[in-house]
């Protein structure tokens, strides 16, 4: 199995995913437990001197003006953990806990944090073993880190509280870490404040989200291909040199993979001799500066995400001159920002989709094709309500447009008084391209059946190779009685598990 190892700079978002998704092992480098112990060694030589410490030897937040005595410091490690473990609602998925342990895991080896190896080891040890702490949906301002997400796996590797193993059974943390040979770590100074403190559940959904991202942008402009052809729709508007004109990296790349996609068909511009009309709706003709705009958005929240995964997020840190400094890094604003205007971006992107979709269904703006695609309209409903279902998930993604990042609440008895609300931008990032995958899988349900249904016109290779493995996977093609009950699942899965975007690759070679 592939193992990640984890240094003192950072890590990569391909070593989230591989941790994160594919369960990918841990393993410390030399240089984290190096650096780990050097900063171990300045917060105890902190915490044996009188002088109070935020952190090592004071109260946290509002109660950080209280002085705490040696003998009560290991409790009150273990006390802000378990306080904090306040989270309530869902279960959050299991591939965000892991990315969330594994990032706040990536910032403890930074050597700023004054953890000891051994903590750090633990970490590791749980994530290798499989066991995933159970964290709620609900307790994160996306301020002062995502505090009760992370004390709930802190509380994990204090042998507390509940946690999944690897057969999917949720059991006591103690039980599972003991199966598994894991001591439970007990906390001294510093080191509960630190494994609660940072951006890690929001960066972890964002790097996912932006993986997902990749290739539903690549599977958007493979259906507005198949939907141009299928409205027998000019090309002409994808022309490198129209694009060259109004330089934006990402509508270039659109419009190329669309121009890739369609290379060779007979279906594109045939309304020019058959049924003029002096433009395509903007709905096609628009598609790549749609798209475009979204994927240099795309652009912008992976730049962010890069830095982020570079920077070590605590409060306080030990700097290199031995200093131990109280900070705001842990305040999730860049992050929580890239993570609402994907939001706006993907619902963008699913209008328009539906909009293609809504054309192809309609007997008057389709251009020959049948009402709703029916096989027999009136007999049966075609695919109406289908785009019914792609409305209702459009007008959601709307909603999950709006942002969270400009709302804030303040905690803490006005200490934390302005928060980011990160956690909740990536948890509505993380519905909205689940729904994206559905408004694509509709389209391309309804744009491959009416490319079937032009009959002698050839579609372009790669299209009817996507056609083709659409029907392979068991997304039924034009016949009677075949689209009485779409298999929308079937084309979602499809579209999900990027077979869509496989299947056009075979032809094309690698999309932008």
């Amino acid at each position: 199995m592939h193992t990640v190892v984890v240094g003192t700079s950072g890590v990569t978002a391909s070593d989230v995913l591989a941790v994160a998704r594919d369960g990918a092992r841990v393993e410390l480098a030399e240089e984290a437990v190096t650096a780990l112990a050097a900063a171990r060694g300045i917060v105890d030589a902190l915490a044996a001197k009188p002088e109070p410490v935020y952190g090592v030897s004071t109260g946290f937040g509002a109660l950080a003006t209280r002085h705490i005595s040696q003998e009560l410091r290991a409790q009150l490690q273990r006390n802000i953990v378990r306080s904090h473990a306040a989270g309530m609602g869902a279960r959050v998925e299991r591939e965000v806990v892991r990315a969330l342990m594994f990032l706040r895991l990536k910032t403890v080896c930074s050597g700023h944090t004054g953890v000891r190896p051994e903590v750090a080891q633990t970490m590791a040890d749980v994530l290798n073993a499989g066991i995933t702490p159970v964290v709620h949906e609900y307790g994160s301002l996306g301020c002062s880190g995502d505090l009760a997400p992370l004390s709930h796996c802190a509380l994990t590797l204090m042998g507390e509280g509940d946690a999944e193993g690897p057969d999917g059974v949720v059991r006591p943390a103690g039980e599972l870490l003991a199966e598994h040979g894991i001591a439970p770590v007990e906390l001294r100074e510093k080191e509960g404040l630190a494994l609660l403190n940072g951006t890690d559940g929001m960066l972890g959904m964002l790097v996912m989200a932006l993986a997902d991202l990749d290739m539903l942008y690549k599977s958007a402009d493979i259906t507005a291909a198949l939907s141009l052809e299928a409205l027998l729709g000019t090309d002409k508007v994808l022309a490198p040199e129209l694009h060259a004109i109004r330089p934006h990296p990402g509508q270039g790349a659109s419009a190329a993979n669309m121009l890739a996609v369609l290379k060779g068909s007979e279906l594109t511009g045939h309304h020019q001799d058959d049924a003029p009309r002096v433009q395509d709706a903007y709905s096609v003709r628009c598609a790549p500066q749609v798209a475009g705009a979204g994927r240099d958005t795309l652009a912008h929240a992976r730049l962010v995400a890069e830095r982020e995964l570079a920077s070590a997020v605590d409060n306080p840190v030990v700097l290199p001159d031995g200093r131990v400094e109280s900070n705001g890094n842990f305040h999730g604003a860049p992050v929580a920002y890239v993570l609402d205007f994907l939001a706006i971006a993907v619902a963008d992107l699913a209008s328009i989709a539906e909009r293609r979709t809504d054309r192809l269904l309609d007997k008057n703006r389709s251009h020959g094709l049948p009402p709703f695609l029916a096989d027999d309209a009136g007999v049966d409903s075609g695919l109406m309500i289908a785009q019914y279902t792609q409305a209702a998930l459009v007008s959601e993604l709307k909603r999950l447009a709006v942002p969270a990042s400009a709302d804030s609440i303040p905690s803490s008895a006005m200490q934390e008084d302005h928060v980011s609300m990160g956690w909740s931008a990536a948890r509505k990032l993380r519905t909205a391209v689940d729904n994206l995958t559905r408004v694509l899988a509709v389209e391309l349900y309804a744009a491959s059946r009416a490319v079937e249904l032009r009959e002698g016109l050839s579609p372009a290779s790669a299209t009817q190779a996507a056609i083709t493995a659409v029907r392979k996977a068991g997304v039924e093609g034009p016949g009677p009685d075949r689209f009485l009950a779409p298999d929308l699942a079937a084309a979602d899965a499809f579209v999900r598990e990027g077979r869509l975007v496989s299947a056009v690759e075979a032809v094309t070679g690698p999309l932008r």
